[in-house]
């Protein structure tokens, strides 16, 4: 930019706490004018500042979830702001990583930044050097702090003192800065009749049905900031943490290590242990059901959805009865699920074994347990991105198909991206491109085409219905039969177009003529092409 040629100024400011905030004269003020000072003796060079403001009051530098520094980056990449102002760096933030992504955006948008304190910028070599030496021991000193608020944390607890959190029902949150909880008499009387109770049903589940049939709630507190918390029907797992909780014994728990606590004891001793044995038996009895009911689930914590969301393995059951494995993202079995429709985040387990082990199979031959070698599978928008170890990989490019291509290799680890066709919405069967697969016989499609044929039966060469087809699905399905021989014969051997399914043909036009159906059908551009034998 040329000298004297107007340049815009953003400032930045922030206060960690949001102690004198509401002074007339805060810090924030105070770091605006330094900056507006700072800016005016650049005048000459065109520097003016900008009315916009860019204030994170009462917000840490040590992440970047700040509505005035998300509102500074929206805008320097519109391309509203050439020059960021600050009052020292630390400002911007606390961290080294943080501070190099937040950079990148300043540089993509070439944008200068400036500390008003000390004198730097990124518009030179030297300035980028010192900043990131500065921000090192900015990043130290917040560690180092952090060092000594957890070292004091555990100091106090091991005395035996309460160092926050939400209170536990029974007691009541200490005064006069002394750290100890207080002991609330009705919730005490609540506490111990929630330990006998479990003891005579034997079942969190049949507990928790019990205290909200009795209206048995969670504690009410009000919190800091004046909002009403708690006072809900118990959860399953609120309960099991209650039971397990050994505040109630009179201790504090820190990192494994129990220490004598400075509060009064809820629940007698022989109570507490009674409940802590019967709980260990039943999850003892619950691990051992699910151990005998577990199915291999040989993907589990390799396979990842295209959001780098794990796919953990389930199981539903069926009209029939009969039982569906399935892999499913992590967000999806928590209720929450993808806003991205692209994403696919359920998949037949048997179906994408299948498809993995069969490419790894022939890529790696003389390997015995194709899966053993797999380091990871991750969903893409082209397919898979299949990652394995092999010791010997040479010829590995010869047994790649057309559309496989090596994406990244190393000493250690291979990744090959194998194209396929991921079920949307729930369908079951993933569909590899005939040219790198195997064949893929579909007993759907192959159990239509015999239907069709059970209706027609042939007299003097020709074709005659024996039972006209009644619903509009069925007469649908009579067509596969006057399927040109070749046709047929590729989807009894799996070799049909990797788009063909009974769904597609039910949505087609399908012509008489079977040069037309092969056009139609676009068999003339399956991989093997299938012919009259």
């Amino acid at each position: 930019m040329m000298a004297g040629s107007k340049r815009r100024c953003a400032i930045y400011t922030r206060k960690s706490s949001e102690e004198g905030l509401d002074q007339s004269f805060n810090s924030l003020h105070a770091q605006r004018e330094a900056c507006e000072a700072y800016i005016l003796s650049q005048a000459s060079e065109g520097w003016s500042a900008l009315r916009d403001r860019y204030d994170d009051g009462g917000y840490s530098g040590g992440n970047t979830e700040r509505p005035g520094l998300q509102a500074l980056l929206s805008d320097i990449e519109a391309g509203r702001i050439d020059i960021v102002v600050v009052y020292k760096i630390d400002r911007l933030t606390r961290s080294l990583a943080d501070f190099a992504r937040i950079v990148e955006i300043f540089e993509k948008a070439h944008c200068s930044f400036v500390s008003v304190t000390q004198s730097f910028n990124t518009t030179g070599s030297m300035g980028k050097l010192m900043l990131n030496v500065l921000l090192s021991f900015a990043q130290f000193e917040r560690e180092v702090t952090g060092e000594r608020i957890r070292d004091k944390i555990a100091a106090s607890k091991a005395k035996g003192m309460w160092m926050g959190g939400n209170p536990p029902l029974g007691y009541d949150l200490p005064v006069d800065d002394n750290r100890i909880l207080r002991l609330n008499d009705t919730e005490a009387e609540t506490v111990r009749h929630i330990f006998a109770r479990y003891l005579e049903l034997g079942s969190v589940h049949s507990l928790q049905r019990d205290l909200t049939k009795e209206g048995v709630h969670s504690k009410r507190w009000t919190s800091a900031k004046g909002k009403i918390m708690g006072g809900q029907p118990f959860s399953r797992g609120a309960l099991f943490h209650l039971l397990r909780n050994r505040i109630y014994r009179g201790q504090i728990v820190h990192k494994g290590q129990v220490h004598d606590g400075g509060h009064a004891a809820v629940v007698e001793e022989d109570l507490f242990e009674q409940v802590q044995h019967h709980l260990d038996a039943n999850a003892r009895r619950h691990q051992a059901r699910v151990g005998r009911r577990t199915v291999r689930a040989p993907l589990t914590g390799k396979l990842f959805d295209a959001a780098g969301e794990p796919m953990s393995p389930t199981r539903s059951r069926g009209k029939s009865g009969r039982h569906y494995r399935y892999y499913v993202s992590a967000s999806l079995q928590q209720g929450a699920g993808s806003r991205d429709r692209k994403i696919v985040q359920r998949l037949s387990a048997p179906e994408i074994e299948r498809v993995v082990a069969d490419a790894i199979h022939r890529w790696v031959p003389r390997v015995k347990d194709p899966l053993a070698i797999l380091h990871s599978a991750t969903l893409s928008e082209r397919g898979l991105q299949i990652a394995f170890e092999a010791d010997n990989l040479s010829g590995l490019a010869s047994r790649l198909a057309e559309d496989e291509t090596i994406i990244d290799r190393n000493r250690k680890i291979t990744t090959v991206s194998l194209p396929i066709i991921l079920p949307r919405r729930g369908g079951r069967r993933l569909v590899v491109p005939s040219g790198s697969r195997a064949p893929q016989p579909d007993p759907v499609l192959i159990a239509a085409v015999r239907k069709a044929h059970a209706w027609l039966r042939n007299e003097r060469g020709m074709p005659v219905i024996t039972a006209a087809p009644v619903s509009p699905y069925d007469r649908n399905i009579l067509r596969l039969a006057f399927l040109a021989p070749d046709i047929q014969r590729a989807i009894l051997k799996g070799r049909q177009p990797h788009h063909l399914n009974l769904e597609a043909l039910r949505k087609l036009d399908i012509p008489l003529a079977w040069s037309k159906q092969r056009e139609v059908l676009r068999f003339e551009d399956a991989q093997p092409p299938c012919s009259v034998e």
